[in-house]
């Protein structure tokens, strides 16, 4: 089997991959389109030591499982919990203190022809839905996470840090809140997509005060928490978006005195997230940089690198 394979931060094609033979409950599936995260860099900077196939972003077709399914367009959630111990048992899965996560820690991924996926994990593509946007899922299952956690309402004083694939994606999914919403960014072809989608958009800090009720740091970086310290009003909320490389210095003293409340936002609902791709009110098209052969996803990594370029993806053989 051809795959992707990331070994002691190094990324090789491989073409003798064993194929995956699916377990009890398990699904095998032949990704279509499979997309490029910032997670999926940091794996290759060397967080959570993982050897194995990358890469968790894909919609794809069953080639064998249940009947009903076998031959349908899906998506997977990426955590594999064990179902059996205190956090499982009280409902946080995701937080499964034994869990796999496909193409990031104890689970080979997407970037291959081929991997099994626990059945449960899965969700149909809507009809209507294209594996072009479909393989969006998982990122914007992310952004919507947010207004899981918090609600957010016209109000509310949202400012985003970040331009990129997952700051896009988030800026779209606030916009029906009504929020009086900005994003903060470097790049203007970036900040420009939001501009013509009715979205305001900053290249400087807001002055200080700024008061935001709620800040989403996405850019996964110390400069950008400091931003989003600076942005937020006593008593709001900096929502974080991103796993960061290293430690990042925080005032704690100063995070208790204005009582700013800290929150971590991860993994979010498919069901919501496809049911907003069926409704067909996001703009996807422009994220899409290009796309590479499976062959060619050592080359596809290196573009996505590239200072300015959004969603890379790496298609079928």
């Amino acid at each position: 089997m051809i795959g992707l394979w990331l070994a002691e931060r190094q990324l090789t094609l491989r073409r003798d991959l064993p194929e995956p033979v699916p377990g009890p409950g398990e699904s095998l599936i032949r990704p279509l389109l499979r997309g490029i995260c910032s997670t999926d860099h940091q794996l290759v900077d060397g967080l959570y030591s993982f050897t194995g196939v990358p890469g968790h972003e894909f919609v794809g077709v069953v080639e064998s499982g249940p009947p009903d399914l076998v031959g349908q367009c899906v998506v997977a959630e990426i955590n594999l919990p064990c179902g059996h111990c205190s956090r499982c048992r009280g409902g946080l899965t995701k937080h499964c203190a034994n869990r796999q996560a496909i193409g990031i820690h104890g689970r080979n991924g997407a970037f291959a022809e081929w991997l099994a996926v626990p059945t449960a994990n899965l969700h149909r593509v809507p009809a209507g839905v294209t594996p072009a946007q479909a393989v969006f899922t998982e990122p914007l299952a992310a952004a919507l996470e947010i207004q899981e956690q918090i609600a957010i309402d016209a109000a509310d004083r949202v400012l985003v840090i970040g331009d990129g694939k997952l700051g896009q994606l988030i800026a779209q999914s606030l916009r029906p809140t009504g929020c009086r919403l900005a994003v903060l960014g470097r790049h203007p072809s970036k900040l420009g997509h939001l501009a013509r989608l009715g979205i305001a958009t900053l290249t400087a800090p807001p002055s200080a005060p700024a008061d935001f009720d709620v800040v989403v740091e996405c850019t996964g970086t110390g400069a950008g928490f400091t931003l989003a310290r600076a942005a937020v009003r006593p008593r709001g909320t900096i929502v974080l978006k991103s796993t960061y490389r290293g430690s990042v210095a925080v005032d704690l003293s100063a995070i208790v005195v204005d009582e700013v409340r800290l929150l971590g936002s991860r993994c979010g609902p498919f069901a919501k997230a496809l049911a907003l791709l069926a409704a067909g009110t996001l703009e996807l098209g422009y994220l899409i940089d290009s796309i590479y052969p499976l062959e060619d996803a050592v080359s596809a990594f290196a573009r996505s690198r590239e200072r300015g370029v959004l969603k890379v993806l790496i298609g079928s053989p």
